[in-house]
């Protein structure tokens, strides 16, 4: 009886996990209303000003947190470098800050 109630368990947290898996990107690469398309720079102020952005998109249906319209790769790094910044370098920033 536990072994079928843990595989029901982890057959569980596997749909959990898969269920919350990102879609594909449709305007990924295609220009907004003003004919741009996000990259690398972008991305990277995007996700430095990301908890902020956040915040605001709670309160408001005109601010995004992501531009859904960019070039693919190097804006989704961008986003990533510019978080981790503002982040202070999460682990390894965490790691000097023990250090002090």
């Amino acid at each position: 009886m536990k072994k079928i109630a843990l595989a029901g368990l982890v057959l569980l947290v596997i749909l959990l996990l898969a269920a919350c898996a990102p879609g594909p990107n449709p305007v990924e690469k295609s220009p907004n209303p003003e004919g741009k398309i996000a990259g690398f720079w972008k991305g990277l102020w995007h996700g430095f000003i990301s908890p902020v952005t956040f915040i605001i998109s709670l309160f408001t249906k005109n601010v995004r947190f992501y531009e859904v319209h960019n070039n693919g790769g190097w804006y989704n790094f961008g986003f990533v470098l510019g978080a981790g910044l503002f982040l202070q370098g999460g682990i390894l920033g965490s790691r000097k800050a023990r250090r002090r």
